[in-house]
């Protein structure tokens, strides 16, 4: 009842704020269709008329982040999706106009014959793939409308986009064959030999200082090219970073604190704590003092551990402890636990028994763990004393890279045994045995029967305990940083620039610039999608600023450009467009130069001498003395001979030239290797066609407007 009260008492503000947005309606009633049509706000963005709604747009991204294991960036996924789509559709379309429709059975005929599918032991009858059982499983997991149905359907709509893609390919590349006449031409073309006379006035003997460019002609000469000063929408920023660092005081103070770690202690109760010298249960000392380092239990060589310190532990004994020191951001101790001599490298070799449910086992693993440890107890039986019957063995029922080696895995480093992309359970049998040695051995892939072949390169190695503390800022100074952010930004708050309010504070401002709407990262921060989003805010304008909070600190950014989706600006362009403007501005002055009947008339009008050059050709184009000139000597190949021809436009200046001969090379009885090769070189354009074809079509890209941008 009270709100309704409040409703009525503010009745006439709902009226004036009802009546106002009728009034705009009545200036622009497309804004009442657009109020009430939401489509656009469904879409995502539009290919030749056929919109990709955010529905779509959603599936497909999750789909393709399912596929990577989510191991790309939200922007990375973004886009890649975005462009499959913008393909699919375009290859539709085109398909769709040929009349040429990639349907069930062409789907059907791509799965019949992928491989993974081929070997599938659930399709398979007597060792062959059979049709019908595959169509089978598809039929049954299709009315189950399950996860598995999803991930098959998906793959499905991918193998379509596929051959959707390779038939237009094909279609098109059809089309771009070469003739004799063509090939013979290239062949001709490329291997000419000419021979000119040439004057040649370079763009540097006019100095820049004389040449004058105006903004207004910057500008018509992007007009005039639009397609090649097309840009997305970007912003520019300009940032100052705080950077959380511990200073010489907190570094002290957290050196004392892992110093005292060394030794027992008692603590405010009474009760001694263990320190590092006198503990024997390693893990439980890391855990019950916080450290920031895990317990590592592989031996070390010389060159894994610390190398601050490697000396000195190398010439310790066990129970020494050594330390703090520094060592990769960290106040570490080390204590010798253990001194061994370990092989660098183990060659071995093993009989694989998967069990269901262990890594990598397929469908055709149908063996419990017991299961699978009483068979390999019996090949162990069978082997430990016949190294023929292991290699036949291995080479009957293993199913990795060792089949048909005799279960030989190779010579494996202490480095890789012991890493991510090897088993643990399995590097620390054939490192901590002997050569000979024979065992089975459970690891995560099921149970296995090793057998270390061969060791080599033994040397000592340690075992250590080390307890690290990460060299951090203190609270203290976190929060001074923190202070010196926000005052910074006060600054800004004031009318104060960026630049005047970091000169002020000796402090460097750095910039960002074309940052685009999908970016993530921003040059000299990494990956900081917020201060991109930021800049995209509709309330954002130049000279904006905001504190943002970084990894390792803060960041202060003010917007300082904006360029909108479109042609790039005039200030944006200078560097790219005057250059041009000032050459051909130099190109005619030094036409103009260029006067004379004969070369030698030109020449001395100029004071330069008359350059002769042979043997050049559109193959390797470099005119001696001068440099690469292909359009000059295109010009050349196309010329009368003994004629002069002026004034000619090059890369490197004005020319006036006479062609003096031209050495045609010899005839080749067949030039089908020109033609197949000038055909190859069509048809290997798949990516330059759907370029072309993606630069005809209309399309709409608001994929930004899907993470809040609207541009």
């Amino acid at each position: 009842m009270a709100i309704l009260s409040k409703i009525r008492e503010r009745s006439w503000l709902l009226i004036l704020i009802v009546g106002l947005a009728l009034f705009s309606f009545v200036l622009d009633p497309s804004t009442l269709s657009d109020f009430f049509n939401s489509t656009k706000m469904n879409e995502v963005g539009e290919v030749n008329g056929e919109t990709i709604s955010r529905q779509e747009f959603a599936e497909a991204l999750d789909n393709y982040k399912a596929q990577t294991g989510n191991r790309v960036s939200e922007m990375q996924a973004a886009k890649t999706v975005w462009n499959n789509l913008l393909r699919q559709k375009i290859y539709e379309s085109q398909l769709e106009e040929a009349g040429i429709t990639v349907g069930e059975a062409d789907i059907l005929n791509a799965l019949y014959d992928t491989e993974f599918i081929k070997n599938d032991p659930r399709f398979l009858t007597t060792n062959v793939f059979d049709k019908a059982k595959f169509k089978e499983f598809l039929a049954t997991i299709s009315a189950e409308q399950g996860e598995e149905w999803k991930n098959w359907r998906n793959y499905m709509a991918s193998v379509k986009a596929n051959l959707q893609k390779t038939t237009y390919d094909k279609l098109v590349a059809a089309g771009l064959g070469a003739s004799l006449t063509e090939g013979e031409n290239e062949y001709y073309t490329d291997n000419t030999k000419i021979n000119a006379n040439l004057v040649f006035l370079s763009y540097t003997s006019v100095p820049d200082s004389t040449i004058t460019v105006t903004r207004s002609e910057i500008k018509n000469y992007i007009d005039q090219h639009p397609s090649e000063y097309e840009v997305e929408a970007s912003r520019d920023i300009r940032y100052v970073k705080f950077n959380i660092n511990a200073t010489p005081e907190d570094e002290a103070e957290i050196k004392a604190s892992v110093a005292k770690l060394i030794e027992d202690s008692t603590n405010k109760q009474g009760t001694v704590v263990q320190g590092l010298k006198s503990a024997t249960n390693y893990k439980y000392f890391l855990e019950e003092t916080n450290s920031d380092l895990t317990l590592n239990e592989s031996a070390q060589f010389k060159g894994q551990v610390p190398q601050v310190i490697a000396e000195d532990l190398f010439n310790g004994n066990i129970g020494d402890v050594f330390g703090p020191y520094k060592d990769q951001g960290y106040y570490k101790l080390s204590k010798i636990t253990e001194v061994l001599n370990v092989p660098d490298s183990v060659k071995s070799s093993h009989i694989l028994v998967p069990f269901v449910g262990g890594m990598r086992a397929d469908a055709s693993v149908t063996k419990t763990e017991e299961q699978a440890k009483k068979t390999a107890d019996s090949i162990y039986a069978l082997v430990k004393n016949n190294s023929a019957k292991f290699k036949a063995i291995a080479d009957e029922i293993n199913t990795d890279g060792t089949k048909g080696k005799g279960g030989d895995i190779g010579w494996t480093t202490y480095n890789v045994g012991f890493s991510q992309s090897f088993d643990e359970d399995f590097a620390k049998f054939i490192f901590n045995n002997n050569k000979g040695d024979i065992q089975v051995v459970k690891t995560k892939f099921g149970y296995h029967v090793i057998k270390i072949d061969d060791q080599k390169k033994e040397q000592k190695a340690l075992k250590l305990a080390t307890f690290g503390r990460k060299i951090e800022a203190s609270e203290v100074t976190e929060n001074n940083i923190f202070q010196d952010a926000e005052t910074f930004a006060l600054e800004l708050s004031k009318g104060t620039s960026i630049d005047e309010a970091a000169k002020q504070k000796d402090i460097i401002t750095l910039p960002a610039v074309g940052l685009k709407a999908l970016d993530e990262n921003v040059p000299g921060l990494g990956n900081e999608r917020e201060i991109i989003t930021w800049a995209f805010g509709k309330d954002v304008q130049i000279g904006s600023y905001k504190r943002f909070d970084v990894t390792g600190g803060y960041v202060v950014a003010t917007l300082t450009n904006v360029t909108e989706k479109g042609l790039m600006p005039v200030n944006k362009a200078i560097s790219k467009v005057r250059p041009i403007l000032v050459n051909e501005k130099k190109a005619k002055i030094l036409a103009g130069k260029l006067n004379g009947a004969t070369l030698e008339e030109m020449a001395s009008a100029n004071k330069q001498t008359v350059r002769a050059v042979t043997s050049v050709n559109l193959k390797s184009p470099t005119l001696t003395g001068i440099g690469f000139e292909p359009k000059v000597v295109g010009a050349m190949l196309n010329a009368q001979e003994n004629k002069v021809y002026d004034p000619i436009e090059g890369d490197r200046g004005v020319y006036a030239f006479v062609v003096t001969g031209k050495e045609a090379p010899t005839a080749l009885p067949n030039y089908d290797t020109y033609r197949k090769r000038l055909a190859n070189q069509r048809k290997n354009q798949s990516f330059n066609m759907f370029e072309a074809i993606k630069k005809a079509s209309d399309i709409e890209d608001g994929v930004s407007s899907f993470y809040g941008i609207d541009q």
